[in-house]
């Protein structure tokens, strides 16, 4: 067995699963948190993933990342932070590659058209629709509702972020199945989930912005901690042009926050006193954490990011093009129920708010894709895309 720092979460220590499961239905010697990885993984929800949006919404060209990609990409970092700091690299992993399921397509102009759609019915939110799913709406097994995951592993996914003081309607409705404890701190393998979703979006959001020719290095030069990472790529590879540095780049400043996290992290677990994960849950604060220096250059970074890039106007343009098919779907299926597919039309309520959370549910598991074949079959026209 792996040998664990004494804060980690233990397999065997956890707090089981809503629907019990006799121990003959287990396939293979795994631990229950193993089994959450590969169930996600297995999931109809994940492999929905490869066709969502990340930055660029239905990108033509082959080499940018999508939701999946990104996924795999977060449990890479999260995984090795985890190992580094004596965590549980399996639970790790899991919520790193679930933490996106539940975003509809065109990623945040999805959500804010649902969001939209859903106003007086109690709004929309990623993080609470990725409980839901896995929770309620993806079932692949005989016996009950969703995937079953472990306590654990809901409760990461629902407090990667850190408590949550004013659940929505839908973290309500899923703490009420399996209470959560939104009040307290999550899991030190939540907390590197969050983080390790920071550093790969701050930087493979880098490579693709100058991929699509929509950041350059001058630009990204103004920003310190990337100038800082620059100078120190540029040391180490004195005769290669800069052109061919870029990627080298985007791994430098990997490595450079991935460190910092750790060396951070460890410092706080000392100083805080923690000794078991019931210490992290009560600590009443985050313990992995970016220094307090990189933690500014980072959101120097992310306001660079999106005054660059995510607000760069061919984005917008396709983020509002996004908003309209989202808020169009939405619109014909209140309109005509029927016009949904398969099971998702005799599960219709005739109700609110009920009648529109279901039909936000079908929409957020659409794919990009599939949501702008639906508007184009129902409103004629043609997608939304990049230019490759």
């Amino acid at each position: 067995m792996t040998d664990y720092a004494p804060y980690a979460c233990f397999p065997d220590r956890s707090r089981g699963r809503l629907h019990a499961e006799a121990g003959g239905e287990t396939r293979g010697p795994r631990d229950a948190f193993q089994r959450d990885r590969d169930r996600i993984i297995h999931s109809i929800s994940f492999r929905r993933l490869r066709h969502k949006t990340q930055v660029f919404v239905s990108p033509d060209g082959d080499h940018y990342r999508v939701r999946l990609t990104h996924s795999l990409e977060v449990a890479q970092i999260g995984r090795t932070i985890a190992r580094t700091l004596g965590l549980n690299e399996d639970l790790t992993e899991a919520l790193c590659l679930a933490h996106d399921i539940g975003h509809p397509p065109f990623g945040h102009a999805g959500e804010d058209a649902l969001e939209a759609a859903l106003e007086g019915q109690g709004g929309f939110d990623h993080n609470a629709q990725t409980l839901r799913t896995l929770m309620l709406l993806d079932s692949p097994y005989p016996r009950f509702r969703g995937l079953n995951l472990s306590w654990d592993m809901l409760e990461g996914l629902a407090k990667h972020n850190g408590p949550v003081a004013r659940p929505g309607w839908a973290m309500r409705q899923v703490d009420a199945l399996f209470p959560m404890d939104l009040h307290s701190w999550p899991s030190l393998e939540a907390q590197v989930a969050a983080l390790a979703d920071d550093i790969a979006y701050d930087n493979h959001d880098i490579d693709d912005g100058l991929r699509a020719g929509l950041l350059t290095l001058d630009q990204l030069l103004s920003v310190p901690l990337v100038a800082q990472c620059w100078e120190r790529v540029v040391a180490r590879y004195p005769d290669v042009a800069p052109d061919k540095l870029l990627r080298e780049l985007v791994r430098e400043q990997i490595g450079h926050m991935a460190n910092d996290l750790i060396a951070t992290t460890r410092a706080n677990i000392e100083a805080a006193g923690v000794k078991s994960i019931e210490d992290v849950r009560a600590a009443g604060r985050a313990l992995v954490t970016f220094s307090p220096e990189l933690a500014m250059q980072e959101r120097a970074l992310k306001r660079f990011m999106y005054a660059t890039l995510y607000h760069h106007p061919t984005q917008l343009a396709a983020a509002e093009r996004a908003r309209v098919i989202v808020t169009d779907l939405f619109a014909a299926y209140q309109a005509d129920p029927s016009l949904m597919t398969g099971e998702w039309v005799e599960d219709c309520a005739t109700q609110e708010p009920e009648r529109s959370r279901h039909i936000a549910d079908f929409i957020a598991g659409m794919t990009d894709r599939f949501a702008e074949k639906r508007h184009v079959a129902l409103f004629g026209g043609s997608g939304v895309v990049i230019a490759d």
